[in-house]
């Protein structure tokens, strides 16, 4: 790929005042693609960290970089995709033109690029090695309720994407807090096999801890040991182990749970792609 030495890329996300891990994975996406020497400069922004969407603005020299491409690193449209982020940055559309010549292209989230179809199967894959699809059960976990209605419906068109390739007994779409929920998954599933794949950004609270709790895997607060009822794990030294000792074993089913999606390094691709498409 030929390197844009005018073009410029600015990764913008959601970030967290608590949540270290938050920024994660877009500053890991970010090194990535300024390592593939594509763009002459990438950056991320954030709406909860440093630096802010609205210092974003001043980030490239417009005498160096005539074009910026703006990618959302979200799961789904919604709120922070239509109204935050092109307020803070500025935009009046998919395409802004600054008082300085430069051009702004602002493409859709990753979410909704069709490599995430992709990304999901992958994950299962890596999460659950030798177990067969055809005996195994598919859970691609989202928040759910009003707040967050759109990527509800990304989890539900994710689902019967996979649904339809017939590689897994079942694969369902579940939710934290709106039927069908994920801590239903004894009653929805019949395998014995399951395999979990929350359908976030980045690891957090949901998925290291509440997540895990609606599935039966206990985190005591304050010890680093993730438990199952009926039996116990070892001990972990961060929060990243509660994806390391898979399968848990619960009501005689293995039980298998990654990583958050967006975590996966194909992201990086996903992102260089959203860029290079978006509307001129």
């Amino acid at each position: 790929m030929t390197l844009r030495t005018d073009a410029a890329l600015l990764i913008v996300a959601h970030g967290s005042t608590v949540n270290p891990d938050s920024s994660a994975p877009t500053l890991a996406h970010a090194a990535e693609i300024r390592r593939r020497e594509v763009f002459a400069g990438v950056e991320s922004a954030f709406w909860k960290e440093e630096p802010s969407l609205r210092d974003a603005i001043f980030l490239f020299d417009p005498e160096l970089i005539r074009e910026v491409c703006v990618v959302p690193n979200f799961i789904s449209e919604g709120y922070f995709t239509q109204t935050v982020v092109p307020r803070e940055l500025d935009l009046n559309g998919r395409v802004t033109k600054r008082p300085n010549g430069q051009i702004w292209k602002y493409s859709e989230p990753v979410g909704n690029h069709p490599m995430m179809t992709e990304l999901l199967l992958k994950r299962a894959c890596e999460v659950a090695p030798g177990v067969s699809p055809g005996e195994t059960s598919l859970l691609i976990v989202a928040h759910g309720t009003d707040l967050n209605e759109n990527s509800a419906v990304a989890a539900k068109r994710e689902a019967e994407k996979i649904r339809a390739l017939g590689k897994y007994a079942t694969v369902l779409n579940v939710y934290m807090e709106e039927p069908p929920l994920v801590s239903d998954w004894r009653k929805l599933t019949k395998t014995r096999n399951v395999v979990v794949v929350p359908f976030f950004i980045s690891d957090g609270l949901h998925s290291y801890e509440d997540i895990p709790s609606l599935l039966g895997i206990v985190v005591t607060a304050g010890v680093d040991r993730p438990t199952v009822a009926g039996g116990s794990v070892p001990p972990a030294t961060a929060h990243g182990e509660i994806f390391r000792h898979n399968p848990y074993s619960i009501d005689n089913r293995s039980l298998f749970y990654a990583p958050s999606i967006g975590t996966d390094p194909g992201f990086a691709d996903i992102i260089v792609e959203q860029a290079l498409n978006a509307k001129s």
